[in-house]
């Protein structure tokens, strides 16, 4: 593996860390590659870019994440606030525009930053954006997601992880079926039930809301420089990312690329929900490579 080498960004609302692999500015040609999640930090992505020693990869923390410290005394996450991070930050690689894998919240900071900085992205692959607003069912969906902030609150982290996971792997539009349901156990997913009594998770309170509210605008989008390819997992098909990748896609006039495995497919053995990063990284090259 390329050593890596761990920086610090200070800027006033936030002292945002990240980590290079590979020479700065990138050799053979290519742009950096910049890999972002949210509200994953850089660990995330190390089985992935384990597999692309050959590119110069960034990965980073973002704003109040991980190592980032945020000094600007607020806690909430939005696409605003991490896009203008990123702009600072490929500033600071002084490699000019990079491509950007964006996976989950961080596919949504992605398209913000094409958005706002289009000049920043070379190319864009958006993986399963978490986007209620291009869904039919958009004001179930955020209902679905009032549901199990509703369970953390209640019963803290595993009771809202746990309804959560309901949500995202529910098949289809959330119906009636959906909210007839019975509160899920956590321990049908091996969640813990303790409760340390912090209702501040990034996940699973009202922090990152700003995320699945995101409106893109498909004109500025669509009119902007950058590549912008919008990724969905094979097995996730018609599940709550799945549907909002397709949405967006279908708002920006393409169809979504399927890779492999699910919504975190790019994950090594050590998460939870390991995925398949040796094929995911290699139909991500294919998709890079095509441009």
């Amino acid at each position: 593996m390329t050593d890596t080498q761990t920086h610090t960004l200070v800027t006033p609302d936030v002292d945002l860390v990240y980590d290079v692999r590979g020479p700065l500015p990138p050799s053979g040609g290519r742009p950096a590659l910049l890999m972002i999640g949210q509200p994953m930090t850089a660990e995330g992505f190390e089985a992935l870019a384990a597999y692309f020693t050959d590119r110069t990869v960034v990965t980073y923390d973002p704003r109040g994440l991980g190592r980032s410290i945020r000094k600007d005394g607020r806690s909430d996450h939005t696409p605003q606030h991490q896009a203008t991070d990123l702009h600072l930050l490929i500033e600071a690689l002084g490699a000019g525009p990079v491509d950007v894998f964006a996976s989950s919240g961080g596919a949504v900071t992605a398209l913000e930053l094409v958005a706002t900085h289009p000049g920043d992205v070379v190319t864009l692959v958006a993986h399963e954006p978490p986007i209620n607003a291009v869904l039919p069912d958009a004001t179930a969906a955020e209902r679905a997601r009032a549901g199990f902030h509703e369970a953390y609150q209640a019963g803290g982290t595993g009771a809202g992880m746990a309804a959560f996971i309901a949500m995202t792997s529910w098949q289809g539009e959330f119906t009636d079926a959906y909210f007839a349901q019975p509160a899920p156990d956590p321990a049908m997913f091996g969640i813990p039930t303790d409760d340390d009594g912090t209702r501040d998770d990034p996940l699973l309170s009202k922090n990152s809301w700003a995320i699945s509210d995101y409106r893109p605008e498909a004109g500025v989008l669509s009119a902007a420089p950058s590549r912008i390819v919008i990724a969905v997992g094979e097995e996730s098909t018609g599940t709550y990312t799945a549907r909002t990748a397709v949405g967006t896609a279908t708002l920006l006039g393409q169809e979504a690329v399927v890779f492999p495995s699910h919504h975190g497919g790019f994950l090594g053995g050590h998460f939870g929900y390991a995925g398949k990063p040796e094929e995911f990284a290699a139909r991500l090259r294919e998709v890079l490579d095509a441009d």
